[in-house]
């Protein structure tokens, strides 16, 4: 589907009721949703797509943000108002969203989210080693330290968190100095006025857990769901706690 100078791979499973989107992370793709998918079209609309770059959405070729991409999925489907699900990007991308348009949210299921403005959740040290494995074309020690960073749950050799996470690299690159960045968001958590949950691992790096707690004490009525063997990819760790947090987030929105 078309997006603002670009496209975006989109799928909508069909069906009544308040539509569900899904929002992936930036260390995988669409498929990550798949532990998920049987149990939540059974109930629901759901529309999942891919970010410019990732999966099978061509990479960007001009300034863009997340959220306004967020809403020409929306504006395609037809959707006025959604449940909006989303893991860690997509956590982020769901929030400025909802920050700025909430008339068209239901209600936010965040899965180790981020989110913009908050001040420690970057790691200077983890971020420079990312960037000398990349500049030396390391794909294989950039999926090692991804591996051990943000898959700590897995047991090796963890073949779907792998594949996943170096199928997302092409994103990863593909993006910079396109992805434009969104407004800070952290400080105006106080203002989302909708059914919240947040999925925190209790296994993910300790910056996101952190952020995570911060996260859901700033945000009104938030549900905080901690589990212990969750790293950042709750999908595939604990696919049925994520079902059922999502199907009584959606009971909750009616």
């Amino acid at each position: 589907m078309k997006v603002d100078g670009g496209e975006v791979w989109a799928d909508d499973s069909g069906g009544e009721g308040l539509p569900l989107v899904l929002l992936h992370p930036g260390i995988a793709d669409a498929r990550v949703w798949d532990p998920v998918l049987p149990a939540l079209t059974a109930r629901h609309r759901v529309i999942r797509y891919e970010a410019r770059g990732f999966g099978r959405s061509p990479a960007p070729t001009v300034p863009y943000t997340q959220t306004a991409d967020l809403g020409r999925v929306l504006d395609h489907f037809g959707l006025d108002r959604a449940v909006l699900v989303g893991s860690s990007l997509g956590g982020k991308t769901a929030i400025g969203f909802a920050l700025s348009e909430p008339e068209r949210v239901a209600a936010l299921g965040l899965l180790v989210p981020g989110v913009t403005g908050y001040p420690d959740l970057e790691d200077p040290e983890l971020t420079a080693e990312i960037g000398r494995l990349a500049q030396a074309g390391d794909m294989d020690g950039l999926l090692a330290l991804s591996l051990r960073t943000f898959a700590a749950a897995g047991s090796p050799p963890d073949t779907r968190a792998a594949e996943l996470i170096r199928d997302s690299f092409p994103g990863w690159f593909a993006t910079y100095g396109y992805d434009r960045p969104e407004p800070p968001a952290f400080d105006r958590l106080t203002e989302l006025d909708l059914p919240t949950a947040l999925l925190l691992g209790e296994r993910d790096t300790p910056r996101v857990v952190a952020c995570n707690e911060a996260m859901a004490a700033r945000i009104p009525g938030c549900r905080l769901v901690r589990v212990a063997e969750c790293d950042h990819l709750p999908t595939l760790r604990v696919p049925e706690t994520v079902v059922r947090l999502v199907t009584e987030l959606c009971d909750r929105a009616g």
